[in-house]
């Protein structure tokens, strides 16, 4: 076998194709295949598919797989074809790349393997190319994907915000929360926010009469966006963002207090777990410091009476203990809590839903830290579109259908 039917042969080149010749340059580290078609080889026209005589055509260079530790390229003329039918002349898709790509799709396979678990700017550096290059191939094949995907049986919709950088740089998810997939993500974190959401849902096979719950936290925004966009879907406000706005006022309490009271300094992580995850020393000095009838430690039991909430057995019992707990901590003479009583009372109806959805955004946090920690190890994406890009890739369980 000569040593252009072996590159045809490892390239899986058909009919018209056939490599024409091989220069390997070892003191440049690259590997280049000349590619060609013999004269008078028809092509199929790229419109409607009839064979069609090669009309003019251009030289063309794309990146391959290296071989072994040198570069390798491939090199053709590619033609135009001209259509019998009518269709006029148009260029032809190569069987070794997809058009307008300067990569083969082997390579663009191995780089789409290699960034789903590495920065693409280490990508870049070891596969010898710009990082540039590599987003607009994760780009392609992220939004490609997406195209494909059925949102019909979607019902549950979680949704959360992250920053993109610092300042008020954000990015809105929303995820399928029973497929626990990431759905959706656009740039901000306002009420227009879910109505890209919803303009999405419909590309992809759903309507917005058919989300019937959503998890999300206390945003006046989106809030807004869900009632107006999404008017059939009941709101659920969590026990993660409830425990984090009752703990918030516990440290301001804490805060203010600490001005007099110097044992309070440097207790914030205290008043803010559960006993059980504090330490014998630990437990015993919050014991001490509420033994001094202390403002903290009133607000801190409140919220430690409040996480019974979850554990009532119907959502009327529920009520009930809502109820009661609101009385109590709207007579606390605790400006914090008091506030937080109320932000309570003026979504009564989302926390109670819990009981009815068992919606939590434990799901939409946790992939909010893996997409920080991604963030953190890229050290920044230079564009809001890399973020989210690199969201789809952690959390939407998409089917990229790339090249084996």
């Amino acid at each position: 076998m000569d040593q252009q039917t072996l590159f045809a042969n490892a390239l899986g080149l058909t009919t018209p194709w056939r490599v024409t010749r091989v220069n390997f340059a070892p003191e440049q580290k690259q590997l280049d295949i000349y590619l060609d078609f013999a004269r008078g080889s028809r092509f199929p026209c790229p419109r409607c598919g009839a064979d069609a005589p090669a009309y003019d055509t251009s030289a063309e260079r794309w990146r391959h797989l290296d071989f072994f530790q040198h570069a390798a390229y491939l090199h053709a003329r590619v033609p135009r074809v001209e259509c019998a039918r009518g269709c006029g002349v148009a260029k032809i898709t190569v069987p070794w790349a997809r058009a307008g790509s300067g990569f083969t799709l082997l390579f663009e396979a191995l780089v789409m393997s290699m960034i789903r678990e590495m920065p693409v700017a280490a990508v870049a550096a070891l596969v010898g190319e710009h990082d540039t290059r590599l987003w607009r191939i994760a780009h392609h094949y992220t939004e490609a994907a997406r195209a494909r995907r059925d949102d019909s049986q979607v019902q549950r919709v979680g949704v959360d915000e992250t920053a993109a950088r610092r300042g008020h740089n954000y990015i809105s998810l929303f995820f399928d929360m029973e497929a626990r997939r990431l759905l959706f993500a656009t740039a901000g974190k306002d009420a227009a926010t879910v109505t890209a959401f919803a303009e999405d849902l419909r590309a992809h096979g759903g309507t917005t009469e058919q989300i019937a719950a959503v998890c999300c936290d206390m945003s006046p925004a989106f809030i807004k966006g869900v009632e107006t966009t999404l008017p059939g879907a009941a709101l659920t406000f969590d026990r993660f963002h409830l425990m984090k706005l009752i703990g918030d006022a516990v440290d301001l309490v804490r805060r203010e207090e600490a001005r007099s009271e110097t044992g309070l300094k440097q207790t914030r992580y205290l008043w803010l777990m559960n006993p059980s995850r504090l330490s014998v020393a630990q437990q015993a000095q919050v014991a001490q410091l509420a033994r001094q009838r202390l403002k903290t430690a009133k607000a801190y039991q409140l919220r430690l009476v409040f996480q019974e909430f979850f554990a009532q057995g119907t959502r009327a019992a529920a009520e009930e203990f809502l109820g009661r707990w609101y009385f109590w901590a709207t007579h606390t003479r605790l400006a914090p809590v008091i506030k937080a009583a109320k932000t309570i009372k003026a979504h009564w109806t989302g926390i109670l839903n819990w009981y009815d959805s068992k919606l939590t955004t434990g799901l939409l946090e946790g992939v909010n830290s893996l997409l920080q920690a991604a963030k953190a190890r890229a050290r920044g994406y230079r564009t809001t579109k890399n973020l989210i890009t690199m969201a789809y890739l952690i959390a939407g369980k998409l089917d990229f259908k790339l090249p084996t």
